[in-house]
């Protein structure tokens, strides 16, 4: 079964950490660019065989800035039972927006909380407060949302163990399906570390950040959540099925600028030109020419982001020895980096890179 994924590069205000492709919506209109997106998908529809979709993923950007109805045509696309997400950032959230997703198709939210601080928030130029934050929660249950995963993020400026602790402690008590925590990372071209160029905020150290890390792993085990996933944890069965098409290899199709495909064999990817993707969206996509060190080296770094790991058929003699050495061995003898070794998961996965 295949997923499709619709980039919706549009924000009020970018945030300071963000380098994803997006920008203000002043051209062209919601209903024009998703116009073109669905030019597009007609164009590109034989690219993954399948007639119907068992995720549809709706990110940005900030795709709760557009009306829900417009994402209908997509969404009708879905299998029965399928998981339908949308991204939305808290202020986003009301009565009648919710309405409106559930009337579209919608069945599951991400949303963007990131701290329950507010200087916090305020720090990275986030538009939504705490409070904003845990309304939304309350307005999703109460229209028969259950399927909700929030993003918290440590690492922060201004950030300490302790806030980081109430934060997560806080979102953990909510008793939600699915929450993804990320490790803040300083992009090239973000004012965020443009700040940190010219001295004006420090990073955290790094034994501050090992013990936020540490505090993650204990508390969402305590909470009964499966950490399935470097940034990414799940009551049982509430895993992303969509995202975990990326991490299995499962086949893809992403519309709009930014977005990348894969087939099952090759993968394509649009550029993050939306001038002039709303000129030609039916002849945007590049196909990518992946070498088999290239594909290697893809299943290796996508696999071992993932507690089951990767198969040693993926690897040779001498990689299967250093697997031994560094890694640690699941009862059905996939390779996996331990728990507690994820925050260095780049240096453990140099030795299966192929060059």
């Amino acid at each position: 079964m295949a997923g499709l994924y619709i980039h919706i590069p549009f924000c009020r205000a970018k945030c300071a950490y963000c380098d994803f492709y997006s920008g203000p919506m002043q051209y062209p209109s919601p209903t024009e660019y998703m116009d073109a997106v669905l030019q597009e998908y007609e164009a590109r529809r034989d690219e993954i065989t399948t007639e119907s979709f068992a995720t549809i993923y709706a990110g940005g950007g900030t795709p709760s800035m557009l009306p829900p109805e417009l994402f209908s045509p997509l969404i009708s696309l879905a299998d029965t039972g399928a998981e339908i997400t949308i991204e939305a950032n808290p202020e986003d959230v009301t009565e009648e927006w919710t309405d409106r997703i559930l009337s579209a198709g919608f069945n599951r939210v991400s949303m963007g909380v990131q701290s329950l601080i507010d200087e916090e928030l305020t720090a990275v130029g986030r538009r939504h407060t705490a409070a904003q934050a845990l309304r939304a929660i309350s307005v999703l249950r109460s229209h028969g949302i259950s399927n909700i995963s929030c993003d918290l993020i440590y690492g922060l400026p201004e950030q300490t163990l302790e806030s980081w602790d109430y934060s997560l402690q806080t979102m953990l008590e909510l008793d939600l399906p699915h929450l993804s925590a990320y490790l803040l990372s300083y992009e090239p071209g973000t004012r965020l570390t443009a700040r940190l160029n010219t001295g004006k905020i420090s990073e955290t150290q790094e034994d501050v950040i090992e013990r936020m890390y540490s505090s993650l792993c204990s508390l969402t085990r305590q909470a009964g959540m499966n950490h399935y996933e470097i940034s990414n944890f799940c009551k049982d069965g509430m895993h992303s099925r969509h995202n975990s098409s990326y991490w299995d290899f499962t086949p893809y199709l992403g519309l709009g600028p930014g977005a990348h495909s894969f087939d099952g064999r090759s993968r394509r990817f649009n550029p993050s030109r939306l001038k002039e993707y709303m000129i030609s969206p039916d002849k945007f996509t590049i196909q990518e020419d992946l070498s088999p060190h290239d594909e290697h080296n893809d299943r290796v770094i996508t696999a071992l982001r993932t507690s089951r790991g990767i198969s040693p058929s993926f690897l040779n003699e001498n990689e299967q020895r250093e697997a031994v050495r560094l890694l640690e061995q699941t009862a059905d003898g996939y390779f996996r980096i331990p728990e507690s070794a994820w925050l260095m998961s780049n240096a453990l996965m140099e030795p299966f890179i192929r060059i």
